[in-house]
């Protein structure tokens, strides 16, 4: 390690650990012992450009390990991705471009947001992924315009978590050999050493999911750890996991080595005595970087902007010769055009005869395969019973990157850390799927999308207790109301055909919400009143015969049955208004006109017909209306038995508003 390698390892720690200290909140620990791996990495191995965080063909970083992140402020800050030295002292405080885990939109060059750990691997896989793909699309005999890598690091914690386990097992069976992860392995965890619960071999686990395995015995060595991701990028058959062996807290005596490294301010004396012995300028200031330190990081951003420019020639010079190329190019990565769809008669076309929305949903992705290119996705497992292949797309493998389908196994905390990833890298638009009531197991990476803005797709059949014979553990009673409690995301549940092509529409036209399709695995009639106003969240699907009385809202398989309930009340003189509600969350983007107009306030007999909890409807219902929902777990017989067992028929229906007027 040179002087001025080791300055500029130092300065990372230094900074690092002077930010934690003013913020008195923050983990030291990480940036410390890894400040090496990151310098090495990003100075000499990573192709970036602080000028343009955003150049398509740059390499990913991914920080895992999100605990860290004032680390990865201090390389933001020193290689000029626009960071200064007073975001670095604002680090954990409101407004500040420095948040405590980094945000993804939120800070220049932050590629993901992370935090819950081992996410970032999975997001890593899904970038991988994404580059394969599109290297397998738009390369050229000697124009290698998509040609990078994607390298996530992360500690014991992303490891000990399954979803790594999931997406490693998936990026060994595809052969991402792009990626590249960085094990940074000091054996400390918050409660101590890490044989207190992590004692397995984790380069054989790795081998096993089909990665080379290389290991750094001194996380010290910058040439030890550059020589590994040499030997990482030379195999072109794998991907590779890299185990640095670093030690927490490095370089403070008091605290290096040890678990209270990991999450809280070293304290001034020990901070002092961290760079005493660093051998760091002024030990006594505070974010003082040596001249000589910021001008070979200047040097080195220089570096990355010439590569970009290389690149930037190779790009002009392929478009030259294949101009239809571009044009496609620039249509994987460009929005939706959403009028030309909305305006689409092919897409919005449906028979009229019942059909479960999953089906109708599986229509909808093999129209939208032909005018949006870049749509890409798949299920975990469930593909046929999802409706979710793609007819004549290939599958995406080891052997075929083209391949459109993706196969992720079961594996859905997995599944939607790619999802992300895929979302993340662009150029492409990602769709997953599974059943409903699994949509448990994706909540934690569904609620990153939410948080990161990610347009990503959530196909989630078999939504309600019309699952039937499989029973209570197959039957979503409150996954409704969990994600729709979830900010930015947007659930449509759609009644029929045209409400499915409207919530398809809103999925792949969003640029910055997730969206859920909750679609039913029985079939369900064609409605005469649905209309495009489905796009709204809500609408009037079937009005009063007179001034209504009272108003009927229901959402998916409920909303034929709440017409139905309508037309029978009408027979005993009383007037109600149908309102089919597909997407709570749209709906309440809408203005308070629309809104009011649909529910009026004076119309104060309301009930809210769902097969699922009514936890949630209150918002509709008030104090004066009902619910016909569930209040308990469903159970195992066929459909139709269990809707009348649980109530959701026209005669309760009709007896529960009757009860609500009756007030």
């Amino acid at each position: 390690m040179g002087n001025i390698d080791t300055t500029c390892v130092n300065a990372i720690r230094a900074l690092s650990a002077d930010a934690v200290q003013k913020a008195n909140s923050g983990h030291p620990g990480l940036p410390l012992g890894a400040a090496p791996i990151a310098y090495e990495l990003w100075a000499h191995h990573m192709k970036h450009n602080g000028k343009n965080p955003n150049w398509a063909n740059r390499d990913r970083f991914i920080l895992s390990a999100g605990h860290g992140s004032a680390m990865l402020y201090s390389l933001l800050h020193l290689f000029g991705y626009g960071l200064t030295l007073d975001d670095l002292k604002n680090f954990r405080q409101d407004g500040s471009l420095t948040p405590g885990h980094p945000e993804y939109r939120h800070t220049k060059g932050v590629e993901a947001t992370t935090g819950p750990l081992g996410a970032g691997m999975g997001m890593a896989v899904g970038m991988a992924i994404a580059e394969a793909h599109l290297a397998a699309i738009f390369n050229k005999p000697d124009f290698p315009i998509v040609d990078h890598y994607t390298f996530a690091l992360g500690g014991d914690g992303c490891m000990m978590e399954g979803i790594s386990s999931e997406v490693f097992s998936l990026a060994g069976t595809l052969a991402l050999d792009k990626l590249i992860v960085l094990y940074d392995s000091n054996n400390i965890s918050i409660e101590g050493g890490t044989d207190l619960a992590f004692t397995e071999n984790v380069e054989k686990r790795m081998a096993a999911f089909g990665f080379q395995t290389l290991t750094v015995e001194d996380g010290t060595d910058l040439a030890a750890i550059g020589k590994a991701i040499e030997e990482a990028k030379a195999d072109k058959k794998r991907p590779s996991f890299i185990t640095i062996k670093t030690k927490i807290g490095f370089g403070c005596p008091a605290k290096e080595g040890k678990a209270s490294a990991h999450g809280e301010p070293l304290g001034e004396e020990n901070l002092r005595a961290l760079k005493e012995n660093l051998g760091w300028e002024n030990p006594a200031e505070s974010f003082c970087v040596p001249a000589a330190v910021y001008e070979h990081y200047e040097k080195l951003a220089a570096e990355g902007a010439a590569l970009e420019a290389k690149w930037n020639e190779l790009f002009a010079a392929y478009c030259a010769k294949y101009p239809e190329e571009k044009a496609r190019w620039d249509a994987f990565h460009a929005p939706v055009d959403a009028a030309a769809l909305l305006k689409s008669e092919d897409f919005w076309a449906y028979e009229d005869k019942p059909a479960a929305t999953r089906a109708l949903s599986g229509k909808m992705i093999q129209r939208l395969k032909e005018i949006v290119p870049q749509l890409i996705g798949g299920s975990a497992d469930l593909g046929p019973s999802n409706k979710t292949v793609m007819d004549g797309a290939g599958d995406f493998s080891r052997t075929d990157r083209a391949g459109r389908n993706l196969h992720f196994g079961v594996r859905e905390l997995g599944m939607a850390a790619i999802a992300n990833g895929l979302a993340l890298h662009g150029g492409v638009l990602p769709y997953i799927a599974t059943f409903f009531v699994f949509s448990d197991y994706t909540k934690p990476m569904l609620r990153l999308a939410a948080l990161m803005g990610l347009p990503v797709v959530y196909v989630l059949t078999h939504d309600s207790i019309g699952v039937g014979e499989d029973g209570p553990t197959h039957e979503p009673i409150e996954q409704l109301a969990m994600l729709r409690s979830t900010p930015n995301v947007n659930v449509f549940r759609p009644a029929d055909a045209t409400e499915t092509a409207a919530a398809w529409y809103s999925a792949v036209t969003s640029k910055d919400a997730p969206t859920v399709l909750a679609l039913t695995r029985q079939n369900l009639p064609q409605l005469a009143g649905s209309s495009k106003e489905a796009m709204k969240g809500g609408y009037i699907i079937s009005e009063a015969k007179g001034a209504p009385q009272g108003i009927l809202i229901a959402t998916g398989s409920e909303v034929s049955l709440a017409i139905e309930a309508q037309e029978e009340l009408a027979k005993d003189g009383i007037a109600v208004r149908v309102v089919s509600l597909p997407s709570v969350d749209v709906f309440e983007q809408q203005s308070a006109e629309y809104k009011e107009s649909v529910l009026p306030k004076s119309i104060r007999a309301r009930v809210a017909v769902e097969a699922a909890v009514g936890f949630g409807w209150e918002r509709y219902t008030g104090l004066d209306g009902a619910t016909v929902t569930m209040h308990s777990f469903g159970a195992s017989a066929p459909a139709g038995v269990l809707f009348k067992k649980f109530g959701f028929t026209k005669e309760n229906v009709v007896a529960t508003m009757k009860k609500v007027l009756e007030k």
